[in-house]
């Protein structure tokens, strides 16, 4: 018996781990804008989290589903270095505290 080669490329701890770095930011940028809105970091917090929680399961299922789709794909991964994905995170956060500081 031939054994199935898959064609995926990212693992479910990825897809679960884009997600989370993901709504991460979100979080960042929605919980004081929300507060801005509702002067309550309570309520800010609550909506928040809420939202945030549903938007990375949903996400999730998303990159799984994409990832059985073929269309678009290169026949060559160009792959980005680490560290450049480190310093566009790193400099995404920075914008953020600056943006969203009192």
């Amino acid at each position: 018996m031939e054994k199935k080669v898959s064609n995926k490329i990212d693992h479910n701890l990825r897809s679960w781990t884009k997600s989370f770095t993901w709504r991460f930011i979100g979080i960042l940028i929605l919980l004081p804008l929300t507060y801005a809105f509702t002067g309550k970091w309570e309520s800010a917090a609550a909506l928040t989290l809420s939202f945030h929680l549903i938007r990375m399961v949903l996400y999730y299922f998303h990159e799984r589903i994409w990832e059985d789709i073929l269309w678009g794909r290169r026949k060559e991964l160009n792959r980005m270095p680490f560290y450049v994905s480190l310093i566009v995170l790193i400099i995404s956060f920075v914008l953020t505290f600056l943006l969203f500081r009192e």
